[in-house]
């Protein structure tokens, strides 16, 4: 296996990215203080928590919800470990969501089903058509 240094803290898989340490990410300066510290991560939390509570309510609304409450995890994730481990463990199942995505015969199954499933979606709305000419269904009498 091909590894690399990794400044004397072990070694790393060639290509793999390194992963930054767990911890507060806050200025030195706040971090020596611990009153500033702890204004500190209570700020965070409330501007993180403001930013996943607009994404849980943009997910019934148009809008980007879900994008906004990993926004909201991201911020979070700047001072608090549990965040920092969500969003490790998030990236690492989108990115194996994807690779599998990527897959030939997963393509294949997914243009497959999406092919078959609007095939009857024509064949549904042709008989509509076809029964009740273009007029919506709260306008068909019969």
């Amino acid at each position: 296996m091909n590894t690399q240094s990794n400044g004397g803290s072990g070694t790393l898989e060639e290509g793999a990215p390194a992963e930054q340490p767990l911890g507060s990410r806050a200025p030195h300066f706040i971090k020596r203080s611990r009153p500033l510290h702890l204004s500190w991560q209570v700020g965070v939390f409330v501007v993180g928590l403001a930013v996943v509570v607009a994404g849980v309510i943009m997910l019934p609304l148009p809008g980007p919800g879900w994008l906004v409450i990993f926004g909201g995890m991201a911020i979070w994730a700047t001072e608090f470990v549990w965040a920092q481990l969500v969003l490790r463990w998030t990236k690492r199942k989108v990115t194996e969501a994807a690779q599998k995505a990527l897959d030939p015969k997963v393509r294949r199954r997914n243009i497959t089903l999406t092919t078959v499933g609007l095939v009857i979606i024509a064949a549904l709305l042709a008989v509509y058509v076809w029964k009740f000419g273009l007029a919506l269904p709260w306008n068909v009498s019969e």
